[in-house]
């Protein structure tokens, strides 16, 4: 019965391919159908097919991050989590497609071209955890993993309807994950319901001493949890909501009618404005440093496809010339810049304060609720002719790293759709109250009933 379902999912993945663009590798699962012969079948993950987003590393299989550059990169281990999905019973189906080296927000920049999403195949399906997003949202596999340094898991989980959580930092290991920015990334996963978020980060989250900042406080029973609203006290980010469409505000405020009828109290909230301005201009600068930094061994010498020069300089610069796509090297200039003597004091470092007066912001703002609540993306997943056109706000477009800038737990759930497409809310709790926050989404969950809209709404290449 096991063996049946995966292959199936095996199938539907291929057949997904030409629709989605989600994969850069497919697993055959034969091996590991033939281990989980010899394994409990009580393992919480037993017979469950899983996809990998393509920077967690797989031994003996391609990682390439979705980079021209890594194209030949095939580790010699498996990441931690690889090891924890694995030792649960999951089988490992496949990697998808990234933005390159998860430097990116739309899921355009793979090496092997644009990924598409499962509602709609002309509308992005958000990024850099692309892949991951439009196969989840197609419900093609039982869940999948992402990574998260700005927003990558949640707001691609709210454009493709699905759950994506990105726990507190350092929850879950982050060794054999390809790094963008080591003091923002965080692993994270895509799932098609609350309590299945839950049940799934008591075994991925714990201490591994294989990645020094993962941290010692102890796994929570996430899972137990009912979905209690009444006496929830929720804030309402309003510097966020004042600046929304009202195709996307209606819904919203109807859910928050919901809400206060199960109990809850809402609270509007203000962060200082001034400070939210300056977020994608941290964040870039912060990340973009932190990456240069990463990455400096991608020169074809150390690691990476070379492109042979006459000189050691020159086969460094020709490798990484054709290795690296043009955002990625954008972001370089950037981060190098930063990095420079001259120029850390007052770029790097003083991104680094500000960021510092961020988090103190979000934490007072936090003190006094239970969790803040957000439209996770100020509109439906654009379509690909209409992203570089689109009108971004500072703030609606890129609230969602303030968690990444604190660490603090944060979560997507879809609850309605809006001209026939996916939205959802992100909740933020304060740090290892991942507990509290699958509460108040599983309230969300029952108040919506998500996953029976979208019955109505399934996609027409699905049924091909």
């Amino acid at each position: 019965m096991i063996k049946k379902r995966i292959l199936e999912q095996v199938e539907q993945l291929k057949a997904s391919q030409p629709y989605l663009n989600g994969l850069v590798t497919l697993i055959d699962p034969s091996e590991q159908l033939n281990e989980l012969l010899d394994k409990d079948t009580t393992l919480p993950l037993y017979g469950q097919g899983v996809i990998l987003k393509d920077n967690v590393s797989t031994k003996d299989i391609l990682t390439s991050a979705s980079s021209r550059i890594l194209e030949n990169y095939v580790p010699v281990f498996d990441a931690t989590i690889v090891k924890k999905l694995k030792d649960a019973g999951a089988i490992i189906l496949g990697k998808s497609t990234m933005d390159e080296l998860a430097m990116g927000g739309t899921g355009l920049t793979p090496a092997s071209g644009p990924t598409h999403n499962p509602y709609d195949i002309d509308r992005i399906s958000g990024g850099s955890s692309s892949g991951s997003a439009a196969i989840a949202g197609a419900n093609l596999v039982d869940f999948a993993i992402g990574s998260d340094t700005g927003d990558s898991v949640r707001k691609p989980a709210a454009y493709c309807g699905v759950v994506g959580v990105k726990p507190t930092y350092g929850r879950i290991s982050r060794y054999g994950v390809i790094p963008y920015a080591s003091s923002l990334d965080h692993v994270g996963y895509f799932t098609q319901d609350v309590m299945q978020s839950a049940k799934l980060l008591e075994i991925l989250a714990g201490r591994d001493d294989l990645d020094v900042t993962s941290a010692n406080e102890s796994v929570d029973n996430y899972s137990s949890i009912e979905g209690n609203l009444k006496n929830k006290r929720i804030g309402i980010l309003m510097n966020v909501m004042d600046t929304i469409d009202d195709s996307l505000k209606a819904p919203f405020n109807d859910l928050i009618e919901k809400m206060k009828h199960d109990g809850v109290e809402i609270v509007e909230k203000r962060m200082n404005q001034e400070l939210l301005d300056t977020l994608f201009a941290t964040y870039y600068v912060i990340a973009n440093c932190e990456a240069t930094a990463n990455h400096a061994s991608l020169d074809g010498i150390r690691y990476g496809v070379r492109h042979e020069g006459k000189t050691l300089s020159e086969t460094m610069k020709l490798s990484r010339e054709h290795g690296f796509g043009s955002l990625v090297k954008r972001r370089f200039v950037v981060g190098a810049y930063g990095l420079e003597d001259d120029n850390q004091q007052e770029v790097f470092r003083k991104a680094q304060r500000v960021r510092r007066l961020i988090v103190e912001d979000l934490k007072e703002t936090l003190k006094d609720i239970d969790a803040l609540m957000v439209l996770a993306a100020p509109d439906v997943a654009p379509k690909f002719e209409d992203v570089k056109k689109r009108n971004y706000s500072i703030v609606a477009d890129n609230h969602m790293v303030l968690c990444n800038f604190s660490g603090y737990p944060s979560m997507t759930v879809p609850f309605a759709f809006v001209d026939g497409m996916p939205i959802g809310v992100n909740l933020t709790s304060l740090a290892f109250e991942e507990k509290l926050m699958f509460d108040i989404a599983l309230g969300i969950e029952k108040l919506v009933e998500f996953n029976e809209l979208r019955k109505e709404r399934l996609p027409q290449w699905l049924m091909k």
